[in-house]
């Protein structure tokens, strides 16, 4: 486990601009960033990165948070793991101590699945460069493609052998277990114990995730006399899915980023081909129809695509079907096809990236311009052929989110296949208004309805550096409050009503995660003669427990708890401290707490900027009256809180006399009537307090 000092560094270098640029193209929007959402199908930027908070926040999904709580929610790791990606990324040197048996039982799947990935993809390649049978069969086939030497080396080719267990037998030997050789798919257990190398005989090509990690794996066959298939994949398993991985990412990212453009092609040679002729903005779907999140993946970085299929029928159809869902998206779609006989790898090997990049800017074609006139050189003078292509253009056009960009294609159209344009525009309202009756299976799922903060685990503290909570398990996702949910929900979803006085609990709260460990009283006790310190978070706390009050959540609890322990350690900032909680849970709420687009600086404004600097007696001055309008504040919601229980007291006593008077007890109705007497007279005074518009009514 890292050690508080080396967590300290990481936290303290970690900027949420660079970490976040490395998934999603940002752009300068007044005093912060802004870019699609990584977390959620995202066709207009909601993504809020600001420098001052260092922090980052979806205004339409709601997720976000500190650098870390990125990491650990994009990668799927655990709060360790996602500081050690961090501490990697700055160049820290990270200290651990051991790991104790309970949390070294405590890894996870996920974590043992990627460590094995990792292990598998050094060994294809040493078998690939150091063995002969992998020299002979594997690199020289490689060779044959024109793969240069580096080329292999960086995108960590492999080879695994044609005995039927040498992954298998090194893997043992190794100690990796063999319930995660067989979950991630690498080996194939029989009845009788035994196992087989899934991909023995078969050159490797790695698939990585966005941040490089191992997730899987392809192989193609070198013996055609076999009967199998040419191309064998990863199965599906808890770290893989093929339908959500693009191959070559992690290699295009910058390239896409920086030209602002992403070439998709159909396969692993294709892409590697054209990154050795220089063409480096290139992904392939790996022989899948495009899906929903692999569109998403790329749209994050460019909003602009060429597909590039094979020139011959097979290749012209393939350039046509998932091509709506790009459009759908909201991105500017272009279509290239080769010449006959050629695909983008043997293209670019006889190619260098000035002539490929030529071809390109000559022969790329708009889409719907495309579709437009291959499907009317099929239909020829056919009227019901024209009839149904009419139809098929126009449903390739509806899905299309700009108004502007459908009016520009639906009168180009109506140019090429001449027709009114009326005509193809009611027909295309028609669509359309189809569509929004029966919503499209392209579009992305409703999100889960959020956790229930409660059920967040309790973690402890341990040694003796300020105590901090045990990592968040990889499976944790970050829960949230239902009203601070629906500050940032775009879609009413149904949920449970929350409690009379949560809003007024999340109002104490908000104090505690922004500024607990500021000072509200200092002063000199008269009778003992020492200095009193009274910090937020203390006082709030000390407050609640005059009167037997607790948040009503207990995951409020618990971080009102955490603060109060923590004020007592020097350089204890409350708001950095949540906001890079390892709990995922922790960290969320914290971060919706203080996450609206005033209170975080997600708007627009710019810094207020001084004539002079302020003397000392001026900024004492300042602090003084800071610290008033604080306790003002807090007094406030604190007898508003209590107003809120009181009030659900007398209603509960008022019911109980009337039962009680409705049963003739007279007497114990009377006892009662003098608690109502008791809990009024108590009203009153916060009344008087708070004033009558807040106190008396819920």
């Amino acid at each position: 486990m890292i050690d508080a000092i080396t967590r300290e560094r990481i936290l303290e270098a970690a900027n949420i601009v660079d970490v976040v640029s490395e998934f999603v193209t940002l752009r300068k929007r007044g005093v912060n960033f802004v870019g699609l959402c990584p977390f959620h199908t995202d066709k207009t930027p909601s993504f809020y990165v600001s420098p001052a908070k260092n922090i980052c926040k979806c205004f339409a999904c709601g997720e976000g948070g500190s650098p870390v709580y990125f990491i650990m929610k994009h990668e799927q790791l655990s709060y360790q793991d996602a500081l050690r990606f961090l501490a990697r990324k700055y160049h820290i040197e990270v200290r651990e101590r051991e790991l104790t048996d309970e949390e070294k039982r405590s890894q996870s799947d996920r974590e043992s699945m990627f460590v094995l990935n990792s292990w598998a993809q050094k060994h294809f390649t040493s078998r690939l460069l150091d063995h002969e049978e992998g020299r002979v069969a594997g690199l020289s086939y490689f060779v044959q493609r024109g793969f240069r030497d580096e080329t292999i080396r960086k995108f960590q080719l492999g080879y695994s052998l044609e005995k039927r267990d040498d992954l298998y037998q090194s893997a043992i030997g190794k100690g990796y277990r063999r319930e995660y050789l067989e979950k991630t798919g690498l080996v194939t257990f029989y009845d009788d114990g035994g196992g087989s190398d899934r991909f023995r005989g078969r050159v490797i090509f790695p698939i990585h995730t966005l941040s490089g990690k191992v997730v899987g794996f392809g192989g193609r066959v070198l013996d055609q006399t076999k009967k199998t298939a040419k191309y064998l994949n990863s199965p599906e398993s808890e770290i893989y899915h093929k339908s959500n991985e693009l191959y070559g990412l992690y290699f295009a990212k910058q390239a896409i980023a920086k030209a602002d453009k992403c070439f998709l092609v159909e396969g692993y040679t294709d892409v590697i081909s054209m990154h050795q002729s220089g063409i480096e903005n290139v992904v392939a779907s790996s022989g899948t129809a495009l899906t929903q999140r692999q569109i998403h993946l790329i749209h994050r970085m460019t909003n602009n695509i060429t597909v590039l299929y094979d020139g011959d029928a097979a290749g012209i159809k393939a350039a046509i079907r998932g091509i709506d869902l790009l459009l759908e998206e909201g991105m500017n779609v272009k279509v290239l096809l080769l010449p006959d006989g050629e695909d983008p790898d043997s293209f670019a090997r006889s190619r260098n990236a000035f002539e490929f990049s030529v071809y390109i800017q000559e022969h790329e074609t708009d889409f719907i311009r495309f579709k437009t006139q291959l499907l009317l050189d099929e239909a020829g003078n056919d009227p019901l052929k024209r009839a149904s292509l009419i139809s098929d253009i126009l449903h390739s056009i509806a899905v299309i989110p700009d108004n502007i960009i459908r009016s520009v294609y639906l009168k180009e159209c109506s140019h090429l296949l001449e027709i009114k344009e009326p005509v193809l525009l009611a027909e295309l309202n028609k669509i359309r208004a189809q569509r929004r009756r029966a919503p499209s299976l392209y579009r992305a799922p409703s999100p889960p309805p959020p956790v229930d903060p409660s059920s967040a685990r309790s973690t402890s503290s341990e040694g003796e550096e300020p105590p901090s909570p045990a990592p968040a398990s990889e499976g944790e996702h970050a829960p949230e409050t239902d009203s601070v949910k629906q500050s940032v929900a775009p879609t009413p979803q149904k949920r449970t009503p929350p409690a009379p006085y949560q809003a007024i609990e999340e109002a104490l709260l908000r104090y505690v995660v922004s500024q607990g460990e500021l000072v509200l009283y200092d002063y000199t006790d008269e009778a003992s003669g020492e200095r009193v310190v009274i910090r937020v978070a203390e006082y709030i706390s000390e407050e609640l427990q005059k009167d037997h009050l607790v948040f009503s959540t207990p995951l409020f609890c618990r971080m009102l708890e955490e603060a109060v322990d923590q004020c007592r350690y020097p350089g204890f900032k409350a708001e950095s401290y949540f906001s890079s909680h390892p709990d995922p849970a922790v960290s969320y709420v914290a971060m919706n707490l203080a996450g609206s687009i005033y209170q975080i600086g997600f708007g627009n404004e710019t810094p207020e900027e001084t004539a002079t600097e302020p003397t000392e007696e001026e900024r004492e001055e300042m602090n003084r009256r800071q610290m008033k309008m604080r306790e003002r504040a807090i007094v406030r919601d604190l007898f508003a809180l209590k107003g809120a229980h009181l009030l659900q007291q007398i209603a509960g006593i008022n019911k109980k006399i009337k039962e009680l008077q409705a049963e003739g007890r007279i007497d114990e109705a009377i006892e009662q009537m003098k608690e109502q007497k008791r809990l009024n007279e108590i009203k009153l005074a916060l009344s008087k307090e708070l004033g009558e518009r807040i106190i008396l009514k819920m």
